[in-house]
């Protein structure tokens, strides 16, 4: 005779059968799509990522570059969002400062800033750095987009007077916009050989997944600043 099933939820009586649980399973779970459906407005949320190589996915296939799997983390979340890869290989904030307007054509409900890795690769003065994202940090508020500001930190062996004014940068940004701050775009991948390309600045497909575990609740802060 065949073993029964264990009843894992006794309340329902012994008649609740595979079938019957996975129907309910289904429900709850698209009650829970639907709530946050709703609390969204009904729609979906367009995310522009704005940013460089690590944006941009360089090296690997599109499907495992950080927009696409920001992208897909949301919808297993049930957030109706798509972002889209605003990311150019090699830009600095002043490259994103120019083509910004043309990234917006996209009509983006929030926006992720990740620029500033190239500046440091350049020396390029903090204070430069600064402008370019105020810059960029004034014309999202002007077309009412909410921000999610992701910072860098920088190599020690470019002075420590180099390295208090390049982060600092970022957090009297993020102070004067009051946008969500993230202070660190690879965090937990930076310097962790297994989790990047040869190259050791680029994260691989297992890198980028540990960028977006850990950006995640900042992103949902975020979203929870979009006029529904």
């Amino acid at each position: 005779m065949r073993a029964q099933p264990l009843q894992l939820l006794p309340r329902y009586g012994p008649a609740l059968s595979r079938r019957k649980l996975a129907s309910l399973a289904g429900v709850a779970l698209l009650t829970a799509m639907s709530a946050r459906a709703r609390a969204q407005g009904g729609r979906e949320i367009r995310i522009l990522a704005l940013g460089d190589s690590l944006t941009a996915g360089y090296g690997l296939p599109r499907q495992e570059g950080f927009a696409a799997q920001l992208q897909a983390a949301l919808r297993a979340k049930g957030i109706a969002a798509t972002v889209i890869d605003a990311g150019v290989s090699g830009d600095t904030t002043a490259g994103g400062r120019a083509r910004l307007d043309w990234a917006l054509a996209d009509r983006p409900d929030a926006a992720i800033v990740a620029l500033g890795g190239n500046d440091l690769l350049r020396a390029i003065p903090p204070e430069a750095t600064y402008a370019n994202l105020d810059a960029i940090l004034r014309r999202l508020a002007e077309r009412n987009i909410p921000v999610l500001l992701a910072g860098m930190l920088a190599p020690r062996n470019l002075g420590q007077d180099y390295v208090t004014a390049f982060e600092g940068a970022y957090q009297r940004l993020a102070r004067e916009h009051d946008v969500v701050f993230y202070p660190f775009f690879l965090d937990g991948v930076a310097t962790v050989p297994e989790l990047n390309q040869p190259d050791g600045i680029h994260p691989n497909a297992r890198g980028v997944a540990v960028m977006v575990e850990r950006i995640l609740p900042a992103v949902e802060r975020l979203l929870a600043r979009v006029r529904a």
